[in-house]
């Protein structure tokens, strides 16, 4: 029997999250739970498997509400903060179940040990510092996590290439703004595409809604889901009601079944 595979949205927002500190836009003084959005991140489950993709700023926070007691590891795809800065608070299940395993392009390795030097030290590496198992991928390679195959996919955020991830029928992709026709043919045939999409004005790094519609007709995913959402794109459910029947926004703590 095919065990269930569920995404969880663990956070939508774009890099400064929803609300914004010390905006007075309406979308940010929302009640609707749903215009409420943590830095982007899923969380992946199926049998008795338990991966992250990015773990940004708010990476506690989004375990503890989720009640996630194991991890079995975290792909990363790129290095900006928003997608990385939760790096230290792996610390609780390095203590429950050893070194973290990473996976993510060696650029972005490179990055991390610049930023979190601590981490990676490898003389005298202080006792509580958190342990990373470093496992270098390209999108030229599939790899395997938990049973199941993965495909890296290429993109450009701006001239920054960032991956996103193929895993049987669902796909990621976060922060593109350009991609080469022979990565979109990796996405061709997904039932289920996330993607980033801004909001409705041009941005110079990431699809605006107009763009990723565009990008969705072309890969024809049987559903897809909005994700990296400014509150300059308006309430969740004006928005909502505008798009294409297959396509939503997304929005923190909704899981889906693929």
């Amino acid at each position: 029997m095919k065990s269930t595979f569920s995404v969880t949205f663990l956070g939508t927002g774009t890099s400064q999250g929803i609300p914004v500190i010390g905006s007075d836009h309406p979308v940010c003084k929302s009640n609707d739970p749903k215009d409420k959005r943590l830095r982007v991140s899923v969380l992946l489950r199926w049998d008795e498997f338990c991966y992250v993709i990015d773990c940004g700023p708010d990476f506690r926070q989004q375990m503890l509400r989720e009640n996630v007691s194991r991890v079995d590891g975290i792909l990363l795809t790129h290095e900006h903060s928003d997608h990385t800065a939760g790096l230290d608070d792996i610390r609780p299940f390095n203590f429950m179940q050893g070194n973290m395993p990473f996976y993510t392009h060696k650029r972005v390795f490179k990055s991390l040990y610049e930023r979190f030097a601590y981490i990676f030290e490898t003389v005298n590496k202080y006792p509580g510092a958190p342990s990373v198992q470093q496992i270098e991928i390209d999108k030229s390679t599939p790899f395997i996590i938990g049973g199941k195959k993965v495909v890296p996919i290429e993109a450009f955020h701006d001239t920054l290439p960032v991956l996103g991830f193929r895993v049987e029928d669902f796909t990621y992709l976060t922060d593109v703004k350009t991609i080469s026709e022979e990565e979109m043919e990796k996405v061709t045939g997904t039932k289920v595409l996330v993607i980033n999409a801004l909001r409705e004005e041009p941005h110079y790094s990431h699809f605006n809604i107009s763009e990723a519609l565009d990008f969705v007709a072309k890969v024809k995913p049987g559903k897809t889901y909005f994700t990296h959402i400014s509150h300059l794109m308006g309430f969740h459910e004006e928005v909502e009601k505008k798009l294409p029947k297959h396509v939503h926004l997304a929005y923190d703590t909704l899981t889906i079944t693929i």
